[in-house]
């Protein structure tokens, strides 16, 4: 049999991840210590590994396929093949920042100011290759972690730090100066892999089957019962992806409406639904949009 290997990211997606294949299909179970989950898939073998690992084991063929951050394809210069974006929408609100920031009473206001200074990061290699870029002579080291205390305590003149929402950098009094890249979850492919038609089939079925759960993830079904008086009025009102389903009731002047909006509008919509004579609301979550 066939076997396609997928590497899992560890750390702040691994969660979300998991969920997000038990929605598509795959339930995937985690046991205590082990880096190798078991999946009810007899096609598919799961490795869990750092983000940060992911591409270069890709690249390598240890394992054909696997989910980790643009910003580290980026960092590791992965030769990979970008299969599609995820977008952690219920988890992730919005990409990740890569940003460059100093201290708050710092004098350095642009990267040219930063000619000869010590920078502090994780993300050594693309940091690396963004200031030769730039012309830039700057002193690079590694941060294992706490990287904002390295600027606080003058350990470095500034930092390449990743954020979402800036919170952690105020709450430690720095400023950000430049924004180096934004990043988000990608499937990326083994270039070998991709080559074998079984693999890329497997591969592509389940990037399709993950951007169809993500795209359910705020979208929901609504179902109501409007009399015919009343359902030109109700369907001026209904947002769909293409048109609502309109069914007879059996033996009864009423419809069966159906459709699938985004689940902010939901609470603005059904009030408004009720006006115009629409009964038996009901409101229903959906695993996959495709």
């Amino acid at each position: 049999m066939k076997i396609l290997k997928l590497g899992l990211p560890k750390g702040s997606l691994e969660k979300a991840t998991i969920e997000l294949f038990a929605k598509s299909g795959w339930q995937i179970k985690l046991a205590s210590r082990n880096y190798f989950p078991e999946v009810d898939d007899p096609e598919l073998s799961c490795s869990i590994c750092r983000p940060q690992e992911m591409s270069r084991y890709v690249e390598q063929g240890i394992l054909d396929t696997g989910i980790t951050g643009h910003d580290w394809i980026l960092e590791n210069d992965s030769d990979v093949v970008v299969v599609d974006d995820l977008v952690y929408s219920k988890v992730s609100r919005k990409p990740t920042r890569w940003v460059v920031a100093v201290p708050g009473d710092s004098d350095i206001t642009c990267i040219k100011d930063l000619e000869g200074k010590k920078i502090s990061t994780e993300l050594v290699g693309y940091t690396r290759r963004f200031f030769k870029e730039q012309g830039v002579n700057v002193e690079i080291e590694f941060s294992w972690g706490a990287t904002e205390a390295k600027v606080v305590s003058g350990l470095a003149d500034a930092i390449v730090e990743v954020t979402e929402t800036e919170s952690t950098i105020r709450a430690h009094g720095l400023r950000i100066i430049h924004e180096l890249m934004t990043s988000n979850a990608r499937i990326i492919a083994n270039r070998v892999a991709w080559k074998d038609p079984w693999k890329r089939e497997k591969i592509e079925n389940i990037a399709l089957l993950l951007q169809a759960a993500l795209r359910a993830d705020c979208i929901v079904g609504l179902k109501m019962n409007v009399s015919a008086a009343g359902l030109d009025k109700v369907i001026e009102l209904l947002p769909s992806m293409n048109a609502p389903t309109v069914s007879p009731l059996y033996q009864k002047d009423w419809f069966s409406v159906e459709t699938v909006i985004s689940e902010h509008q939901v609470r603005d919509l059904i009030p408004r639904l009720i006006k115009r004579g629409a009964e038996g609301i009901v409101e229903y979550s959906l695993n996959k949009v495709i």
